[in-house]
């Protein structure tokens, strides 16, 4: 039987989502646990790898069991996984489906404050500068025109090929906070926070929106921005289509 489980985590202690030789990483915590508890192995594959110090208020994987999981399997779990992981649900899915293949979309969401805060601190980047909201819109608006992402990837990223698909960009004002807010099919390794570092670059000044727009063209990572720090960084959601669940 295949399931699908949503999860939270902080990635402050992390080596990111993807199981890494000699360091602690979300998925081996969370397979050491399942195993455990499932007493059977368990591997589990996610919807997609977040980074070292990268958070998660949803990320989704899939794993397979002999037997049909028991009514208390969240409350089992979330007993053994340490304070910083944590299972939000947990659906049967068809044998087929896959976390990462049969996602639709997926939405990462960078925090940003203006005013120093020891509630936020590591969970949201500080930065005191003024946000020229209509100048970040019209970049935004840049980003989903684009297709070709390679110059906001990380260099030696082996992949077939650096198109995305961006449905929705842009820069919320909170309580007086911001959130940067992008959805799209995928995402590439690195890709939303040199977006955040180019983006903060235009806001100061130190770009133009036509040299925003002439980055795309150069297919090469140096000519973006620096990439903003990994703490503010979530994965917000991933969607699925219903038709892969059984319930």
């Amino acid at each position: 039987m295949r399931y699908f489980i949503n999860i939270s985590y902080n990635g402050k202690d992390y080596h990111g989502w993807q199981i890494q030789k000699n360091a602690v990483s979300v998925q081996s915590t969370l397979q050491d646990i399942l195993s455990k508890i499932l007493r059977q192995e368990i591997v589990i594959l996610g919807s997609g790898r977040t980074d070292t110090g990268v958070h998660a208020n949803s990320q989704v994987a899939h794993f397979d069991v002999n037997n049909k999981i028991e009514d208390d399997f969240i409350f089992r779990v979330n007993s053994f996984l340490p304070h910083d992981i944590s299972i939000n649900s947990v659906r049967r899915v068809k044998k087929d489906s896959n976390a990462r293949f049969d996602a639709i979309s997926r939405e990462y969401i960078y925090k940003i404050h203006g005013v120093k805060s020891p509630f936020v601190n590591g969970l949201s980047m500080l930065y005191s500068i003024h946000m020229n909201k209509e100048l970040i819109k019209d970049a935004c608006s840049i980003i989903c025109d684009n297709r070709n992402f390679q110059s906001f990837s990380k260099v030696k990223t082996e992949v077939n090929n650096f198109n995305c698909k961006i449905s929705h960009a842009s820069l919320q004002k909170i309580e007086g906070n911001y959130l940067f807010r992008f959805s799209s099919n995928r995402f590439l390794r690195g890709m939303v926070r040199a977006l955040v570092g180019t983006l903060l670059q235009l806001n100061e000044g130190k770009i133009n929106l036509e040299d925003f727009k002439n980055i795309f063209t150069k297919m090469n990572r140096e000519y973006a921005g620096p990439s903003a720090p990994p703490y503010a960084l979530y994965l917000n959601s991933v969607n699925y289509n219903s038709d892969i669940y059984y319930d």
